[in-house]
Parts: structure tokens; C-alpha cells; sequence
């Protein structure tokens, strides 16, 4: 599965009882969580015992793949969420629905990569140790630039404001085309390209 060696295959599946009870989830909680989630499974273990070829790092020493079988592509991902806090691992989420695949990983904040058919999907084992392996397969799938001059923390914190701006910036827009009294639409483009203006500042001093 996602082109990783055989060795590191397993396979032990995860009961969404044991998600239930964790997180004392509410009746409606749970038929949310069920309307979602068919089943998951944990499918690889990429460890050095595993795969001698890399070394420990200082803080990763494995990652483990999960196999999460989905009723709907529209799910919630409080609920991918809520698998990533369950298991005190470095995880990395297969996503399924019918024949395509989406890769996650929770960092900070849930990444995901576009769906893709699942022959095409592989996660690249790209590092001298974990530490960088690890690294590599968040940056992957998250996309986008990365500075290297930066921690993969302050690349996070960088992208949320990139997404929060993106977003404010859409809203306003949608605001300022349905809007008829001349002088409010003027304050709401202005605001939009304060906004603009902040996101490419922004851009720039991370990227240039």
C-alpha cells in the first residue's frame, strides 16, 4: 500500500467503540462520527525496525499509516481529529472513498492532498533519519512553499495566517458584490485589499 516496502506492512484494525470512549462522544456525536467512518484499520509501521536503512531521529523514531474507509468525501475532519489524539503516534491518515485515496496528516492542524486514484498515491521515504522523513512526508502532503530558514512550527503558524487572510479576503469579496449602497461597498474593497495587500506582504518576506 502507498508503494512502502512489505516489510512494514500489518494489519490490526481500530474499533470506533474505542474512539467513542475516549472522547465520551455524545449519541449525536457518534452517528456523525458513523455517517463518516466505515472502518479503520492500521495498515503499515515505518520504524527502524522495520527499516534499518534509517536512522532514529531525536524526536521521531517511526510513523505508523492508517487505513480509514469513508462513507462520503464530505466528512467531517474533527473526526480524522479525534483517530490523531486517540494514538500517541506520528501518524499518517489514507483516506479511501470507492476507488480513490486522500492522503492526511495532523500537525498543528489537519493537512490533506487532493484525492487521487489509489494506484497513483505513495508516500516517499526521503531522509537520512526519521526526523527528516517525517518532515518531508508533512511538507508533501500539505504542499505549497516551505522556507528552510524556518522551524516546520513557524512554517505552520505561516501558512494559518496565509489561510485565515484567504479566507477573510473571499468573504469580503462576497460581501462587497452583493452590496448596493455605493459607500459600503467602497469600505468593503478597501478592506479586501488592506487584506490583499497584507497576505503578499506576507508572501514575500517568507518566500522571497
Amino acid at each position: 500500500m502507498l508503494k512502502l516496502p512489505e516489510v512494514t506492512q500489518l494489519q490490526k484494525s481500530l474499533p470506533k467503540a474505542q474512539i467513542y470512549r475516549k472522547f465520551q462522544l455524545t449519541n449525536a456525536q457518534q452517528t456523525k462520527f458513523d455517517a463518516d467512518i466505515s472502518r479503520i484499520d492500521i495498515v503499515n509501521e515505518v520504524s527502524t525496525r522495520t527499516i534499518p536503512a534509517i536512522m532514529e531521529g531525536k524526536k521521531v523514531k517511526s510513523f505508523y499509516v492508517l487505513s480509514v474507509s469513508l462513507k462520503t468525501k464530505n466528512y467531517d475532519e474533527k473526526n480524522i481529529e479525534r483517530i490523531a489524539k486517540l494514538i500517541p503516534q506520528n501518524l499518517v491518515f489514507a483516506l479511501h472513498f470507492e476507488t480513490e485515496i486522500c492522503l492526511a496528516v495532523f500537525c498543528e492542524k489537519l493537512f490533506t492532498t487532493e484525492w487521487l486514484e489509489e494506484t497513483k498515491a505513495s508516500i516517499e521515504l526521503t531522509g537520512l533519519n526519521f526526523d527528516e522523513v517525517w518532515e518531508n512526508i508533512i511538507k508533501k502532503i500539505a504542499g505549497g512553499e516551505w522556507n528552510r530558514n524556518l522551524t516546520l512550527k513557524e512554517n505552520i503558524e505561516i501558512k494559518e495566517k496565509q489561510e485565515k487572510l484567504q479566507k477573510e479576503i473571499e468573504r469580503l469579496e462576497k460581501l462587497a458584490r452583493k452590496e448596493v449602497q455605493p459607500k459600503k461597498k467602497f469600505e468593503l474593497v478597501a478592506q479586501k485589499r488592506k487584506l490583499e495587500d497584507e497576505l503578499n506582504d506576507l508572501q514575500y518576506s517568507c518566500y522571497s
